[in-house]
């Protein structure tokens, strides 16, 4: 059993900026891919941005170039950087250990509670 705790979320003005983090820990053998969703108010979730083991990136059509995910230094702990956040931008974002293959993201069953961001005056 993987468990996932998301942190960095929080009030945010238009324009400005937040880096969430998400630190894996439990049984952890190898982790193939790395996703991070969000959810708004009254949506579906949604996946935005996922990076494999090996370092590659994908992002959501409505968050390239606003958006950066990257590994960090510490083991099974990864960022997403927000960038000139707009309101529409309002969501948990939550992150999930799954598996990259033929181009696609396939989601683990594994959910932290997600971190709230919140993009308002």
């Amino acid at each position: 059993q993987v468990q996932l705790v998301e942190s960095g979320g929080g009030l945010v003005q238009p324009g400005g900026s937040l880096r969430l983090s998400c630190a894996a820990s439990g049984s952890i053998r190898s982790i193939n891919a790395v996703g991070w969703y969000r959810q708004a108010p009254g949506k579906e979730r949604e996946l935005v941005a996922t990076i494999t083991s090996g370092g590659s990136t994908n992002y959501g059509d409505s968050v390239k170039c606003r958006f950066t995910i990257c590994r960090d230094n510490a083991k099974y702990t990864w960022s997403l950087k927000l960038n000139s956040l707009k309101p529409e931008h309002t969501a948990v974002y939550y992150c999930n250990v799954g598996t990259f293959f033929g181009g696609n993201y396939y989601n683990g069953n594994n959910w932290g509670k997600g971190t709230l961001v919140t993009v308002s005056l």
